[in-house]
């Protein structure tokens, strides 16, 4: 997956000289460790030190003959060990390296991953608080409801963006650990001292017990935490396409200068960024699922894992740092259309603020049953297209009786719909 679209910062983690120089400091921090407790001779670990290194290349070509990457790794670094070769990777497993890199690379990624949701999240306050009493029409099974603002819209995903920080935090806490355990996890051949040595000089937490590898569940987290951001992305970008279809046309993703819509149909302003969006979020929740599936394996380990982790992993983070950029400058340019949303909300002839009739009514003695018959029997005829709501309700005799003209022109106002967006907003942080 790291190919032209991956942000630079993302790319450096997972390209192959990355994970080998991760692997290498691991190998170098265990040697100190070993040195500390007496097993290596100081001035050893020093020349290794001086002397360990790689190329790619040469990695890659061992690997074409042992078929086993570790041990190219391990081979071409001990090229340049000579005698001192035989410190290198002493006690550990194959793993105890891969994994504890693996969280380490993890661990970066959510970093990045982070930031991401924080600029988001900035850019979604921003216009938020920008269009907070933009009126426009909400809607309930794609069919107008009531009116709200397009600002709660927005501050909506605002919170949501927040959880998915919060959740990402957690994914990147539970991945943090490392693990030099040995073969089957029970340190037959290295103390825990190592584990705790190479573990402390990263950053990570040994894991409090392991087998040969790290438990998958970790993983299975880590991943269904990006599928569920991709999640509220696919949300976000589906809104502004329903929003965009040229009936609605209250927003629209940005149109650039140059772009093209449509090969046959130039006057096209298609939502394809949004779409891509939504699409990538499939990716995203299939990796997911075979995370999940990774949980189960072998008795101490097999390696049914490895194959699929060198996909879904790197892929999943590169995805949503990809998506979390573009999407944030979807909304930093998003054209928003007040007057087409003033234009929408008028569409229905008021049938929209029939819920504020029917309190009235109540609010005048009238039953809850009597008020909702009048007052969906004129919605209904306002359908049929007979005459506007506003002029079936007025119309109406049991309604004049227990309405005077102004309190039922109040049932017609915008401002109730408005009258607690500022506490809303302070509820959701945005004020």
């Amino acid at each position: 997956m790291i190919d032209r679209y991956t942000l630079p910062r993302m790319r450096e983690i997972w390209e192959l000289e990355g994970k080998f120089q991760k692997w290498l400091q691991i190998e170098l921090l265990a040697c100190e460790a070993w040195s500390e407790l007496g097993q290596i001779p100081r001035e050893a670990v020093e020349r290794i030190r001086a002397r360990a290194g790689f190329t790619v290349d040469r990695v890659l070509a061992i690997e074409q003959l042992t078929r086993h990457d570790v041990i190219a790794f391990t081979t071409a670094v001990g090229e340049r060990l000579g005698e001192d070769s035989r410190y290198f990777h002493y006690g550990l497993t194959s793993s105890d390296v891969v994994d504890t890199a693996l969280s380490w690379q993890m661990r970066e990624a959510a970093d990045i991953i982070l930031e991401d949701l924080e600029r988001l999240a900035a850019v979604i306050a921003g216009q938020a608080r920008r269009y907070k009493d933009t009126v426009t029409i909400g809607r309930t099974h794609g069919v107008h409801a009531e009116p709200t603002t397009f600002g709660l819209k927005l501050a909506n995903w605002y919170t949501e963006i927040s959880r998915d920080k919060e959740r990402m935090e957690h994914a990147r806490a539970n991945i943090s650990y490392g693990k030099l355990s040995g073969a089957v996890g029970n340190f037959a051949n290295l103390p825990p001292y190592v584990e705790q040595y190479v573990c402390h000089e990263l950053g990570l937490e040994p894991a409090p017990i392991s087998n040969q590898i790290l438990q998958r569940d970790r993983h299975a987290e880590y991943l269904a935490t990006l599928a569920i951001i991709a999640g509220s992305l696919d949300r976000f970008a589906t809104e502004i396409r329903g929003l965009q279809r040229t009936e609605i046309r209250e927003t629209e993703e940005p149109f650039r200068e140059g772009q093209k819509g449509s090969s046959a149909m130039p006057h096209k302003r298609n939502p394809v960024t949004c779409e891509q969006i939504s699409g990538l979020a499939r990716v995203l929740r299939g990796n997911a699922q075979a995370a999940l599936e990774d949980m189960a394996l072998w008795h101490e380990r097999d390696i049914s894992h490895s194959s699929v982790e060198r996909i879904i992993i790197p892929d999943s983070t590169i995805l949503i740092d990809y998506m979390l950029n573009t999407f944030s400058d979807i909304v930093d340019n998003l054209h928003v259309y007040p007057e087409n949303m003033q234009a929408n909300l008028e569409k229905t002839g008021g049938l929209i603020f029939s819920q504020r009739v029917l309190l009235a009514l109540t609010q005048k003695g009238l039953s809850r049953e009597e008020a909702y018959r009048i007052v969906q029997g004129h919605a209904m005829a306002a359908w049929q297209g007979q005459k506007s709501f506003r002029e079936l309700v007025g119309q109406d005799e049991s309604v004049r009786n227990a309405l005077s003209p102004q309190e039922l022109a109040a049932c017609f106002d915008y401002r109730p719909y408005l009258k607690w967006v500022d506490e809303i907003f302070r509820r959701a942080g945005l004020l």
